[in-house]
């Protein structure tokens, strides 16, 4: 017999719990970095016991390769959206250093920063950053492929240069990150360095910055 203040509780099915959880591991990476997801704090996000996050998941390290994972991965997809929206190779590299050097980014920046320390000690984690490290090299090596085929790129060795910009990339957000300046000052610079290593013309990609 139910009384006044009784609330009926529903048991959620494991694959509703666990997506509750991947859920809060992703929200507190996004809000604090990789190094503030714990056993503690995902269940205090998702509202259960310490012990069901470790009875759901695998493992931590687990848990954080899959924050990491889901994170980086929807904002390649972002920054592929964004650079789709324009069609010659120069202005696809352009929008693609304009977006990510975007003060909007720089929670992701903190989740790669974090990823880069404590992969070191996740064999989960390392695999997730080399998966998508590979996935952003790739989309910049066809670029600069799509470049090379319509003849308004001249390097040789595309793929090395792709991740010649990736690393820069990551170097500029990661240091504005950690001394609190603005890494979109340093958009013309990155574009002046990316015209000389994909072959084209100086002011090809500078150009096309504020477009």
């Amino acid at each position: 017999m139910s009384t006044p203040g009784t609330r009926t509780r529903t048991r959620k099915s494991p694959l509703e719990r666990s997506a509750e959880i991947r859920s809060a591991a992703v929200e507190i990476a996004r809000e604090n970095g990789l190094s503030a997801l714990t056993l503690r704090a995902v269940a205090a996000r998702a509202g259960v016991a310490p012990g069901l996050v470790a009875h759901y998941a695998d493992s931590m390290d687990d848990l954080v390769a899959r924050a990491f994972r889901e994170l980086v991965a929807s904002e390649l997809e972002q920054v592929r959206a964004e650079v789709a929206l324009v069609e010659d190779p120069p202005a696809r590299l352009a929008r693609m250093i304009a977006t990510v050097l975007a003060s909007d980014h720089d929670d992701i920046t903190l989740v790669w920063v974090d990823a880069w320390s404590l992969g070191r000690g996740s064999a989960a984690l390392g695999a997730a950053i080399d998966e998508q490290m590979g996935a952003w090299q790739a989309f910049i090596s066809g670029i600069i492929e799509d470049g090379r085929a319509g003849g308004l790129f001249r390097t040789d060795a595309p793929e090395a240069v792709a991740w010649q910009i990736l690393a820069m990339i990551d170097g500029i957000s990661a240091h504005a990150l950690t001394r609190g300046t603005d890494a979109a000052a340093f958009a013309t610079r990155l574009a002046q360095a990316c015209e000389t290593l994909v072959g084209t013309e100086p002011g090809a990609i500078v150009a096309r910055l504020a477009r």
